[in-house]
């Protein structure tokens, strides 16, 4: 029989509309009883759940992460409960003979067992500013695909003035296409006035390059996407604002993890702490951490046979960020081991793998820094940073390897003894 962990505790099916609760009451003998009820999704009916579960004396409750719609049921609960919220791949009920009921008997069972693994869940600061970033990140998106469709307007009327700046939407690329916006009949006007100084130079390259048709409806498009684009960044910068207001408490880790090379930038260091919080404590080590953001080859072996190990889908904000700033480290001069590390991956798995596992070391350091409270220590990666080369050991070949590796090279060797 299994052991009994929460010998009174509850499972809740979350849904949109109502939620299915039951209580199950393990006694002395290890039978235990069950008790369902329905609430809906109101606050007040959350508030009765939460009143029924304290006359029961139940303090422990699992639940899945079904979309959004376990946050209401979370809010209420999470002061006065010890609430799990499980990833529904390790909970799924048998296909077939599935109710609401019987799920929440289901996870009722498992969890008075302790065979549901919780899924991570920050404070309640943390978690706001892990959700203003990710809008942040949405808006920075948005403004991207604006970007994008000027540009393919610019291209369709054969106006390719980004094969000669580097940045279509610089300061003074912007001056030329608002101009051109704003004056459509006007073909001769003066384009190096418009140009700053290392610019003037490309002046005739670029009256080549904007010489195209622009009809009308591109003209409209182009204005009401670049509104949008001033509009995204006004949103941008509100959002900011509001960001750094909410991270006020957190600023000596923000400097601890703006230590690390490839960071530097405080809204990406904002982003991270977002994601992984700043107590290391709700992770049993850095390996537990690195699989929970999706760096960590997965195991995938049946009857002696490896399978696939390739990471998991995982931390789809956290991973993508934390490959940006192994793309930056890897750049670093400062401290070269990065660098060092990935040439020396790169050459046996490719840049992919070699980047990951770049990313992965990252996050290493940054758990050890917020849990030691220490910034970025380059001197410990001196040694790694300057590999001593192998020593190598001149082979002591023999007289009679050299007279076998003549003969096999078809010489005749007379033997000695006859010469003697």
């Amino acid at each position: 029989m299994l052991k009994i962990v929460y010998p009174v505790c509850c499972g809740i099916d979350v849904h949109k509309k109502f939620v299915m609760a039951t209580v199950g009451t393990t006694n002395q003998s290890g039978v235990t009883e069950y008790q369902t009820r329905k609430f809906s999704t109101f606050t007040e009916d959350l508030l009765r759940l939460l009143e029924w579960l304290k006359s029961m004396s139940c303090k422990h409750v699992c639940m899945e992460s079904t979309g959004k719609y376990w946050h209401p049921v979370f809010n209420i609960l999470e002061h006065d409960c010890v609430v799990v919220v499980a990833n529904p791949k390790y909970v799924k009920g048998i296909r077939g003979k599935k109710t609401d009921k019987k799920d929440s008997i289901w996870l009722c069972d498992l969890h008075k067992h302790g065979l549901v693994p919780g899924s991570f869940i920050p404070p309640l600061p943390i978690r706001q500013i892990r959700d203003l970033m990710r809008y942040r990140f949405k808006l920075i998106n948005f403004k991207s695909s604006e970007k994008n469709r000027v540009q393919n307007s610019l291209t369709v009327s054969n106006m390719m003035i980004s094969n000669v700046v580097s940045d279509t939407f610089g300061v003074s690329s912007m001056r030329i296409i608002r101009h051109i916006l704003d004056h459509p009949d006007d073909r001769d006007f003066d384009v190096s006035s418009m140009l700053h100084g290392n610019m003037k130079t490309k002046a005739e390259t670029i009256v080549k390059s904007i010489h195209g048709h622009l009809t009308k409806p591109q003209a409209d498009k182009m204005r009401v996407c670049l509104n949008h684009v001033d509009s995204i960044e006004k949103h941008i910068a509100d959002m900011e604002s509001v960001i750094l207001e909410l991270a006020q408490p957190y600023l000596p880790q923000i400097e601890l993890i703006l230590s690390l090379p490839g960071i530097k930038d405080v809204f990406t260091a904002i982003a991270i702490l977002g994601e992984i919080g700043v107590d290391m404590s709700a992770f049993l080590s850095h390996k537990n951490l690195c699989s929970w953001a999706g760096l960590t080859p997965q195991n995938n072996e049946s009857a002696g046979k490896k399978k696939s190990v390739r990471i998991a889908r995982a931390g789809v904000y956290i991973k993508p960020l934390l490959v940006q700033c192994a793309n930056a480290a890897i750049r670093s001069k400062a401290c070269p081991y990065f660098k060092i590390r990935y040439d020396q991956i790169k050459k046996r798995r490719g840049h992919k793998k070699a980047i990951i596992a770049i990313a992965h070391k990252l996050l290493i350091c940054i758990y050890q820094m917020l849990d030691k409270n220490e910034p970025f220590n380059d001197q410990l990666y001196n040694m790694d940073s300057n590999p001593k080369p192998k020593p190598t050991y001149a082979p002591q070949i023999t007289e009679d390897m050299a007279i076998r590796y003549l003969e096999t090279l078809g010489y005749q060797i007379p033997d000695k003894r006859i010469n003697a």
